[in-house]
């Protein structure tokens, strides 16, 4: 499975950006899909997820209310839209996938097998 994510780039702080996650290989609708940021001098930590199978969609505490994310099967993408954005959003977002996630894993990174290149967003104050 190759990622591509896009769509990252400079906003101020109460913007938005939507970011996209273009998949190819495997078959897409198995695949767990999850959004991840790392912040300079920081882990990489959860953002949000879609679950293969089914499309059930969760979220980091840090952005629910604020971020949504939806995916396209029949297009092999998945949206990550984020509004309200704040400047502890800052980091280089990536998204990655997986087929065999359980539930209790889904905000893990390792549990990753396939990653994107990553795409930086920035949010000035």
């Amino acid at each position: 499975v190759q990622l591509q994510a896009s769509g990252g780039g400079l906003v101020q702080a109460g913007g938005s950006l939507r970011l996209s996650c273009a998949a190819s290989g495997g078959t897409f609708r198995r695949q767990t899909i999850g959004w991840f940021r790392q912040a300079p001098g920081k882990e990489r930590e959860f953002v949000a997820a879609t679950r293969g199978n089914g499309g059930s969609t969760y979220f980091d505490d840090s952005v629910k209310g604020r971020f949504t994310i939806s995916r396209d099967n029949g297009k092999n993408t998945v949206t990550l839209i984020m509004n309200s954005l704040k400047p502890e959003d800052t980091g280089v977002y990536f998204c990655a996938a997986d087929s065999s996630i359980i539930l209790s894993s889904i905000r893990m990174s390792r549990q990753y097998k396939y990653w994107g290149q990553g795409t930086l967003v920035t949010v000035s104050s």
